[in-house]
């Protein structure tokens, strides 16, 4: 079982990876929040495209 603290640090780190959310670009919250949104959509989509091991 991997621990919970060490899941958020991996997520964080897969966050921050997408240029637009390593700066603070955005003016409102809600638009902080739809960038988060779409760099986890994108990262689950490549990683459901790649290739099987």
């Amino acid at each position: 079982m991997v621990p919970r603290r060490w899941v958020v640090e991996r997520t964080f780190a897969w966050l921050g990876r997408c240029r637009r959310l390593s700066k603070d670009y955005e003016y409102l919250r809600v638009c902080s929040e739809n960038a988060i949104c779409l760099s986890m959509a994108v990262l689950l989509v490549h990683r459901l495209a790649r290739p099987a091991r």
